[in-house]
């Protein structure tokens, strides 16, 4: 038994006929017929009986058509129930980022969205390998996820949007011989000991970048994910190190210089599986997003 069954139960016991409730419905009196065998192999006694020419409920029919208006009303209170808590503008949102990207935009989004008509942020640290990015979304509304330009694309099950396209820059002291230099490339940090991300992370990939084009492997010595704790690294002289050039504070002594000769760019998107964007307070912090990854872009 489902909805459209007990409705038309529910019409026949007020029309009186096959034909009228064919015809209030839109559909052919056929069509009527079905859904009622349909009905009745569910339920064990008659629901209807022939009264001369025509179909009429019986006392257990007259009983489910009854029923059948508390199932409608009870479905109708379902829905408003749904729309309310859809529409809501204050509704709870689950946003999670990896770390400098929660740096950069938790403040805003906290600044932003602090109306008592706001979104609730329940905002979350979430520093993984690239291709973990996409399960998030099964506990989080919303993910800001990195990856770079020559990734593979995000799975289907998701869906991306670019909030930035940042540069990486190679990070080193600020009394460093090569601060100098308005660009470096490859082959001038090439021979010096870098600060890199663990295997899985796509920094490390332009790393490689890095070592191919000046045609020899890169001297690591360091393995740290934290943007803030590898800038006090390189300030200390650990190392050299790739770090973005918005989403990072600056050091006093650190200086960012770009990179000629590698494509060094990083993607931020953010990631929802679809039906998340059917609440309004979902779609409220998207918003805010793309105009937090405006202000990020302009002020670098």
């Amino acid at each position: 038994m489902d909805e459209r069954q007990l409705r038309i139960l529910r019409e026949l016991g007020d029309l009186g006929s096959v034909s009228a409730v064919a015809e209030a419905l839109h559909v052919t009196p056929s069509a009527i017929s079905q859904q009622l065998r349909l009905l009745q192999r569910s339920i064990p006694v008659p629901l209807t009986e022939r009264a001369g020419r025509r179909v009429v409920l019986t006392d257990a029919g007259q009983a489910l058509a009854a029923a059948a208006i508390e199932v409608e009303s009870a479905l109708a209170r379902a829905r408003h129930t749904v729309t309310d808590f859809a529409e809501r503008a204050d509704g709870a949102v689950s946003l999670a980022a990896f770390h400098s990207a929660a740096s950069a935009f938790f403040p805003l989004l906290l600044r932003s969205l602090d109306g008592d008509d706001s979104p609730r942020l329940a905002l979350a640290d979430e520093d993984v390998a690239q291709d973990r990015f996409p399960a998030l979304t099964r506990d989080h509304d919303l993910v800001l996820a990195h990856r770079l330009d020559h990734a593979p694309p995000w799975p289907r099950t998701v869906t991306a949007g670019t909030l930035l396209h940042e540069p990486l820059d190679v990070a080193l002291p600020a009394g460093h011989r090569l601060a100098a230099k308005p660009r470096l490339t490859p082959r001038d940090v090439a021979d010096q000991p870098w600060i890199a991300v663990h295997d899985g992370f796509p920094l490390m990939a332009t790393i490689e970048a890095i070592g191919s084009v000046a045609d020899r492997r890169l001297h690591v010595v360091h393995r740290i994910n934290d943007f803030a704790v590898v800038a006090e690294a390189v300030a200390t002289g650990g190392g050299l190190a790739l770090m973005p050039r918005w989403t990072t504070r600056p050091h006093p002594d650190v200086v960012l210089r770009p990179l000629s000769g590698v494509h060094a760019r990083r993607h931020i998107d953010v990631l929802h599986r679809p039906e998340r964007t059917a609440r309004r307070a979902v779609r409220t912090v998207l918003a805010e997003l793309h105009r937090a990854a405006a202000t990020i872009r302009d002020r670098g």
